[in-house]
């Protein structure tokens, strides 16, 4: 066990775990930031995306010992009154069905909406193709982000 600083959605944490704990269960487990959902395991599905620094990571494989001083971003970080842009216009296209990847899905879109605002069909296929819904939202997903690009 060690005691680890960690900046989560600006705010200055200390965790005592094991330095090989992956990030995902330091959020949901020890700082109950429980957005960040348990997918596969093997950072391939997206459903544990954060942001760290600013670019979508998966969760689940990042030890909590090699953030650093990155400053880490949840679902429950991305706005304080769950208004952002994408999550309304989630709501607006009617995205959710289990809501299960939901949280993931949005924080590789906010992401690639800082970086590419006015993105194209293929640009959101292609960043958004490595998060899985089971559910099969994904036109409302590309829907959602488009609406959501005209007003970030």
């Amino acid at each position: 066990m060690a005691l680890i600083n960690l900046k989560v959605n600006k705010q200055n944490l200390q965790v005592d775990v094991d330095p090989q704990t992956p990030i995902l269960w330091v959020l949901r487990d020890h700082l109950q930031l429980v957005g960040t959902k348990f997918g596969c395991g093997i950072a391939q599905c997206g459903a544990c995306t954060i942001h760290m620094d600013g670019v979508a990571v998966r969760s689940c494989q990042l030890p909590v010992s090699s953030v650093g001083n990155a400053e880490l971003t949840t679902i429950e970080g991305l706005s304080e009154l769950g208004n952002h842009p994408l999550q309304n216009a989630w709501k607006e296209h009617d995205v959710p069905q289990c809501g299960y990847c939901q949280s993931g899905q949005i924080m590789t879109a906010a992401a690639f909406l800082n970086n590419n605002p006015s993105p194209t069909d293929e640009e959101i296929e292609l960043v958004m193709n490595g998060n899985l819904c089971r559910c099969g939202t994904y036109l409302r997903i590309k829907e959602a982000i488009k609406t959501a690009s005209k007003t970030i």
